[in-house]
């Protein structure tokens, strides 16, 4: 007899409520004109930086901090753009899009 049986016979009235999954996505201000999304090599090192954004610093901060966060890598937001370490258009042109944001592919 497990946990949910041993409930079940001290509480039989009860009926147990599934949790409930919060569907928040975050909030960009979303605009028109689609994100840069290129690759540079710089110092011999490969970066991905996204320009374009002519929203708020602090979204455009905020975007920065998501994307460093889903890829696990460095960046930094500098001269309004985001600059990421490594080669990763795929994996941020796809969250960009998931987001809402219209995206251009830059470069190679």
């Amino acid at each position: 007899m497990d946990l949910q049986d041993q409930l079940r016979n001290l509480f039989p009235d009860h009926t147990p409520e599934e949790p409930e999954k919060p569907d928040v996505k975050p909030s960009y201000w979303l605009q028109d004109d689609p994100l840069i999304c290129k690759y540079e090599k710089r110092k011999g090192k490969p970066v991905t930086i996204i320009e374009g954004y002519n929203g708020a610093d602090t979204d455009f901060k905020k975007l920065a901090k998501d994307i460093k966060s889903l890829l696990s890598v460095g960046g930094s937001f500098k001269n309004d753009k985001i600059i990421i370490q490594g080669d990763y258009r795929d994996k941020i042109m796809e969250f960009l899009k998931s987001n809402g944001f219209s995206v251009k592919r830059v470069g190679g």
